[in-house]
């Protein structure tokens, strides 16, 4: 696999290294924006990433879990408990103009729209689309960004089958919906398991049989592949024209040990997955390649990690001892660690408080519920640049921005 790797970064840098840059006197702007949610209080506040300035703070009904779309105009408060989606712009807008890209910026601000239902989970957003999957409605909403931009909220009901905690993800034409075990008895305030994954039309019409992923939990996109953790390997979804998606399993193989991928994060410049195996480990995914899997151990259990959307390279990994590692994503191997939080341990409840990360340009933002900070860290080094102080506990963080011209 690292032969395959290193083939598409080289292949990508050659690229990079072929086509003519234009000079241009103006450079542009370079503006990035933290969005960071509250541990405990219902509330989502919108930080200059490069003065620390609050921009606006934002009150729920509920706490929140954030995500930022695939275009970066717009971040989702999922509200779980409250039943609750609020959606905020975010100010910012890039456009590509072939040898340049633009960038608009105004003011966030929290959207006059509310998404509802019974216990909203994943927000997926692929290009224009949204899904909202409610874990216990017995369905999704597909809706549009565009739309939410202009305060309309209707969006049209894809069927799940029954309730559950899964997903669903537009790919093309069609969702790809999670799939509950129906034959499995659970307690009346239990949700049950999931089987499988099902190609559905946007009308909630069945594309071909359910493909078995049991356990299903964790989804990401990469190039035009889609991707989902499951108890015997991951499921990729890739495109197949007229006849809909095309499901492949990548069994994990006798060479892996025990254990599972439950979260995945998909590359952006390079098509490859990188995922969690248990606790301890991370597993880098080649779908392509005749072996997909590059394990690489940790010295203590994952807090969070994250891909650098830029240097395509890099992956970022927070352990529970407060390290921070760099994970090259061609070699496989970690090339820098350094301390830059107290620990935090992963015993005790899921959701208790822990740092989070976000790459919001050329830093690294790590909430410190702790001390109510977001430090930012330089890449290069691993070293703490300098801090944001963030009052209650700052915890859930989505970055969002980039550089170009404005006219």
């Amino acid at each position: 696999m690292r032969t395959h790797f290193t083939r598409m970064f080289r292949g990508a840098a050659l690229v990079s290294a072929l086509v003519p840059v234009p000079v241009i006197a103006d450079e542009g702007a370079d503006t990035w924006r933290l969005f960071v949610a509250d541990h405990t209080l219902p509330v989502v506040r919108a930080i200059d990433a490069k003065s620390g300035a609050e921009l606006g703070r934002y009150d729920l009904k509920g706490y929140a879990a954030l995500s930022a779309s695939e275009t970066g105009r717009t971040v989702f408060a999922v509200q779980g408990d409250a039943g609750t989606v609020n959606v905020l712009s975010t100010g910012i807008a890039l456009s590509d103009h072939g040898e340049h890209r633009d960038i608009e910026v105004a003011e966030p601000k929290l959207l006059p729209v509310t998404i509802t239902g019974e216990k909203p989970g994943h927000v997926v957003t692929h290009g224009d689309d949204v899904v909202v999957f409610y874990d216990r409605g017995g369905k999704a909403d597909l809706l549009t960004e565009s739309a939410l931009l202009e305060g309309k909220g209707q969006g049209t009901a894809i069927d799940t089958t029954a309730p559950h905690h899964g997903v669903a993800v537009p790919m093309g034409k069609n969702i790809l919906v999670s799939v509950p075990n129906m034959a499995v008895e659970v307690k009346p305030d239990e949700l049950p398991p999931r089987l499988g994954l099902r190609v559905v039309d946007r009308n909630s019409k069945a594309q071909g049989e359910v493909a078995t992923c049991t356990g299903l939990h964790g989804e990401a996109v990469s190039a035009r592949l889609v991707a989902f953790g499951c108890e015997e390997g991951v499921l990729i979804a890739r495109p197949g024209g007229i006849d809909g998606p095309k499901l492949q399993m990548l069994a994990y193989g006798s060479d892996l040990p025990e254990g599972k991928v439950s979260t995945l994060l998909g590359g952006k410049s390079m098509q490859f997955f990188l995922g969690n195996y248990g606790e301890d480990k991370v597993v880098l995914i080649d779908p392509d390649s005749d072996t997909p899997y590059r394990l690489i151990e940790l010295a203590t259990r994952r807090v969070d990690f994250v891909l650098d959307p830029a240097d395509v390279r890099h992956a970022y990994i927070l352990t529970e001892d407060g390290k921070l590692h760099r994970l090259d994503v061609v070699k496989g191997e970690i090339t820098g660690s350094e301390t830059i939080t107290e620990p935090y341990s992963k015993d005790g409840h899921w959701r208790d408080p822990r740092p989070r990360l976000a790459i919001a340009g050329d830093a690294i933002a790590v909430t410190d519920p702790r001390h109510s900070l977001v430090r930012m860290i330089d890449p290069k080094t691993l070293k703490e640049a300098r801090t944001i102080a963030v009052e209650g506990q700052p915890f859930s963080i989505v970055a969002v921005g980039g550089s170009g011209q404005t006219h």
